[in-house]
């Protein structure tokens, strides 16, 4: 996709070579990492000071049961939070997951509680400030959860280098995103690091700030939409370029909605741009894991989604009912926390072949999404009538 065009290592399009740390790509990229540090640790105070709803904008209904989690999280942790909604995606008991970019910790305490006391959270954020938040109520949160030991810890760092960090090769099922991975000048660096520290089957469900276009270099220069998540957004199409190029499965997109500009000097500013905040979810693959078209049917039972879930904006399972999925899409539920999930009927079944042909459009484009969504007037959902607002 999006022809020959290809993204230097450091942020930048490069025609050739690999940029250097040494380059002015590079020094601009360790500007801005001072730029945004300065603009969530001081100059924003609560989440009413930003300029655009890029940071707040919800990417869909809240579920009932992380919304009744989010009710304990402390009154500090989440004014001081600045994330695109709530990111938390289904089936989470007992896993091991890492948040980049966590902010003052709202994310981190709500997965603190989904996980159980046998799972774990680690959130990382650059900012020194919104860390002394985060950490400031472990004791507070483990209490109010009835936890014997701390399930969650946070660490001070850059979400391009999780190894200076110390996270480990392959130590993490799931890593969320709220709206942070826009802020770094090296968006391939955060996902090829992501893969790493990833386990088979893992999966980065994080949701960002993407552009209809190039982002053009004027326009990155601007400290304010720098930190309004703005200037840093990625063309939707790099996104399958740099999975592709890294190694995970295609991108799966899960929400979209449009993103608008509350200052008019700033809209101005952006001309004929348009931005979304999108949710899209991407899985590590072993590397021999077996692709092939068939039926799945869902268990039910996962929870806040006890009788459907929508897994992305094209596939919806209902409990009990078998839905023709792709090759891909078959070997992610087959090789991750999904397993158990589903039971899987291959096409050489017979009695299969004719609910296997159906055909499906995938809709991959966000911004078509968004579109689909103003005609329709129908809001996503992530699952079940049971489960969600």
């Amino acid at each position: 996709m999006g022809g020959q065009r290809r993204l230097g290592s450091w942020g930048c399009q490069e025609e050739g070579s690999r940029s250097s740390p040494t380059s002015s790509c590079c020094s601009q990229g360790l500007q801005i990492h001072e730029d945004v540090k300065e603009y969530y640790g001081k100059l924003l105070q609560n989440s009413k000071d930003l300029k655009t709803n890029a940071c707040v904008t919800p990417s869909k209904p809240v579920p009932k049961f992380i919304r009744e989690a989010l009710t304990e999280v402390h009154d500090e942790v989440s004014s001081r939070y600045y994330g695109c909604g709530i990111v938390v995606p289904e089936c989470l008991e007992n896993s091991r997951i890492l948040d980049l970019g966590s902010g003052s910790g709202r994310d981190c305490y709500v997965l603190s509680k989904l996980v159980g006391p046998k799972g774990y959270v680690t959130g990382m954020d650059m900012t020194d400030e919104q860390v002394e938040i985060a950490k400031k109520y472990i004791d507070y949160h483990m209490k109010k959860f009835g936890y014997q030991e701390p399930n969650i810890s946070f660490v001070n760092g850059y979400i391009e280098d999780l190894k200076a960090a110390g996270i480990g090769d392959q130590s993490y099922n799931i890593i969320i995103s709220n709206c942070v991975i826009n802020l770094t000048p090296d968006k391939k660096a955060v996902l090829r690091e992501a893969y790493r520290v990833l386990k088979d089957g893992g999966e980065i469900y994080f949701s960002d700030v993407y552009s209809n276009k190039p982002v053009p270099d004027e326009l990155r220069q601007n400290k304010v939409l720098w930190g309004e998540c703005i200037s840093g957004a990625l063309f939707w199409k790099d996104l399958y370029l740099i999975a592709e190029e890294i190694g995970f499965s295609p991108p799966r997109l899960v929400t979209s909605s449009y993103i608008t500009v509350n200052n008019k000097e700033l809209e101005n500013i952006i001309g004929d741009l348009k931005f979304v905040s999108a949710t899209f979810r991407l899985f590590k693959l072993p590397q021999n894991s077996v692709k092939e078209k068939g039926l799945v049917i869902y268990n039910g039972g996962i929870t806040g989604c006890e009788k459907e879930i929508q897994f992305d904006t094209n596939f919806t399972f209902k409990e009990g009912e078998a839905t023709s999925v792709d090759e891909e899409l078959w070997s992610i539920l087959k090789t991750s926390r999904f397993s158990d999930e589903f039971l899987f009927q291959s096409c050489e079944k017979e009695g299969t072949s004719k609910q296997c042909c159906m055909a499906k459009e995938i809709i991959k484009d966000p911004f078509q999404l968004t579109e689909d969504q103003k005609k329709s007037s129908s809001p996503p959902s992530s699952c079940g009538p049971k489960g969600c607002c």
